[in-house]
Formats: C-alpha cells, structure tokens, sequence
C-alpha cells in the first residue's frame, strides 16, 4: 500500500470510529447531548473557527481535556477556510474536520461536534458561494490533493461522519447549545422532533427542519421567547453569526460565539441550573490575550 492510500485508509477509520462513538454515546438521546451533575463540572463552548488553525490549537490550550476529565468540549463549524495547499489552491480545513474526528476517538464524551450549516452544505452538497469563491468546490479540491484517488473512499467515510453528528446539547435543564436558531417561530411552527428522531433527507435539504435551524438568523426577541418556550429552556448558545468583538448578545436570552478571528471568544460554563445570562456573558474569555491580539 502507498503512503498516499495508507494515510486515506487511517482517514475512513477515523471517521468511521468516531462516527460509531457520536451515535452510541450514553450522554445522548436523539439529536441532543445531555450533560448535567452527574457527568460534568464545565462546559466550554467555542464556535465557528472555519479552518482557524491558530485558534483551534488555543481552544486545545486552553480546555486541557487530558487535565480535565469531566470538562466538555463543543465544536461546531470547522469546514470552508483557513490555510490553502500552496499549488492548486484547495482549501486544507478538511483536515481540522479529520482532526476533531480523532479528538472524538481520543476523548469520547467529552468532545462534541454540533452539526452547523457548512458542515450540512458538505453532507448535502448545498452550495455556499463566499468572496467570489465556491466553497464547496474548493474544499473538494483540497481533498483531492492530499488523496487522489482514494478521495471517494474518503468522501463517503467523511459523510458518514457528518451525518453522526448531534444537533444540539443541552447544559444542565436551562442551557441549550445549537449552532443558530430558526426564523419565524412566531409565523411558522418549529418542528422541534427533529431533536427526538431519526432525520431525514427532507429535514436536511433546503427548507427542511434542520436546514432551517443551522442557517436561521432571527434573533428577535418574540421569536427566541417563542422558540425557549416551545423546547423548554431559558437559554440558547449559538454561532453562525459573524461578530466583530466575537460576541453578541442580540437578545435577553441568546450568546453568540465567533471563534474565526483574531478577538474570537469562548464560555467556560460550569455546570448549574442557576445560572443567568448576565452570568454567562462574565463567563466569556477571549482565546487569546487582547492586547498580544490587537497588536496582531
């Protein structure tokens, strides 16, 4: 076997094996991890980093997984930027999706990955064009200059993994993390079983429950009131939103994280069922020292 094709094969059964440990996982029932006193004593939370090699090895730093045995770990969004390969230009952040699979083997339990809308653009080949780029296309070409060849058999491997992935975790019985919420609440019902069953192509496709979900940006008050009342928290931690000091807190009841950037931040959340907004946004941290980032 070539270096190529032996380096693919460690690929396939890297994501197969996380993918078995993300849908056996005893924290997990349907599309939710549960986490609460009896599993946990902090959560860190960090979003969308797109490749961000520099911020992925802080928030490493930083959660100390190995130190910390009943500390979680959420990720979400790690496709589409970043690094290129040098000659042809393909994007390299297939290879941070390859290294959270294998810090699911490495730490099972306590690393989740959250489904976002560029993971589930992958899964569902929903193109996402970006600065004149398509980024879909350029992730494939990437793929294609590190395995050639074996691409299709690291492809199907890759996609069986995202579609493992949870959709949501919930913190204790008031905290929920999602990736983003869904618009229109108050016009439109929210098909909340998507949490408690098996999903489907249509739940995943343009329109579908899940896809409005992870791509939603209606963060009005009245719909998020709605939306926590309708899934039975007080509290929502999401990404997707791109913010300029890598927070925001649009609304009484919703942090948003950004991880991508030079001022990205995250919450280091310990576990309690007391905890208010007021009290997680004190808890947020940037990944790197401000004054080292503004000079950066």
């Amino acid at each position: 076997m070539s270096v190529a094709a032996s380096v693919a094969q460690n690929t396939v059964e890297a994501y197969q094996r996380a993918g078995q440990i993300l849908r056996e996982s005893s924290l997990r029932r349907g599309n939710v991890v549960y986490l609460d006193t009896s599993n946990t004593d902090d959560v860190m939370v960090t979003a969308d980093l797109h490749g961000n090699r520099t911020n992925f090895r802080q928030i490493l730093n930083i959660a100390d997984l190995e130190s910390n045995p009943r500390r979680h770990l959420v990720f979400q969004e790690v496709c589409h930027g970043g690094p290129t390969y040098p000659k042809a230009g393909g994007c390299m952040s297939h290879l941070m999706l390859e290294d959270i699979a294998k810090l699911v083997i490495q730490f099972p339990n306590q690393v989740h990955f959250l489904i976002s809308n560029h993971e589930l653009a992958e899964l569902t080949d929903f193109p996402i064009m970006k600065a004149g780029k398509m980024l879909n296309l350029m992730f494939r070409c990437g793929m294609g200059q590190m395995y050639g060849d074996s691409v299709p058999v690291v492809r199907a491997a890759q996609l069986e993994f995202l579609a493992s992935l949870p959709i949501a975790i919930r913190i204790g019985d008031q905290i929920m993390v999602t990736h983003s919420l869904p618009k229109q609440c108050d016009e439109e019902p929210f098909d909340a079983s998507i949490f408690d069953r098996e999903l489907t192509c249509h739940d995943r496709s343009c329109g579908g429950s899940l896809h409005r979900l992870v791509w939603g940006r209606d963060f009005r008050q009245e719909n998020v009131d709605l939306l926590a009342k309708q899934l039975g928290v007080e509290l929502f931690i999401t990404g997707h939103e791109p913010c300029q000091y890598g927070f925001a807190s649009p609304n009484s009841r919703q942090i948003v994280l950004d991880c991508c950037s030079r001022l990205g931040k995250y919450l280091m959340i310990p576990m309690s069922n007391d905890l208010t907004q007021e009290d997680l946004l004190n808890r947020i941290h940037s990944l790197h020292d401000p004054i080292l980032a503004a000079m950066s």
